[in-house]
């Protein structure tokens, strides 16, 4: 793809996601997108045919960026310094998180009310991060419990976002962040594999 065409992608792509960030997938227009963008509206139809194809587009973007971050994680340490990097992640973003909420949570909780494909291909983005956990807890050696962690911890990931969110509050984040990594080390600490 020539550059122009992919800058002209990647431009519309980053504006879908702040558009739809904003006002949910479903209020957003093709015409908000192309606005944001600053991109002539019959301009996008050569990019993404419909609406559907910019949210598969968007899925796409975030597994791709979500696999380079856990990349980055594998990189360090042990299996506990991961996952702790892994909740850090909520803890850096908490300002944006009680202001606006999470926006992968947003994104897919909004596609799975609407059903079709595009709800489907995002159950990704979830099922991505639990096998990433699920894995570095088994590297943690807790064996048949690790995916039973691995929800629990991503669950209290989501759900301390929503509750930031609902109260405006970034502390909790930072109080349940601090005690999921303390959780996550005395996981360390009890199987020995410090």
């Amino acid at each position: 793809m020539p550059k122009m065409k992919a800058d002209n992608r990647a431009r519309l792509l980053q504006a879908a996601e702040n558009v739809t960030y904003r006002h949910g997938f479903g209020k957003a227009s093709i015409a908000d997108i192309a606005r944001e963008a600053r991109i002539p509206l019959g301009n996008v139809y050569y990019y993404f045919k419909t609406k559907d194809d910019i949210g598969g587009a968007l899925v796409d973007l975030r597994v791709s960026r979500f696999k380079k971050l856990l990349q980055e994680l594998d990189e360090t340490g042990s299996p506990a310094e991961r996952l702790c990097g892994f909740v850090q992640i909520k803890i850096n973003n908490r300002e944006g998180l009680a202001r606006s909420g999470c926006p992968v949570g947003t994104f897919c909780s909004e596609l799975h009310k609407h059903g079709g494909p595009v709800a489907r291909k995002s159950t990704q983005l979830f099922a991505l991060a639990l096998a990433w956990t699920e894995s570095q807890f088994k590297a943690l050696g807790q064996g048949n419990d690790s995916r039973a962690l691995a929800v629990h911890l991503l669950s209290a990931t989501q759900g301390v976002s929503v509750l930031a969110h609902a109260f405006h509050d970034p502390d909790m984040i930072t109080i349940e962040a601090a005690r999921l990594k303390q959780w996550i080390r005395a996981l360390e600490t009890q199987d020995g594999v410090s």
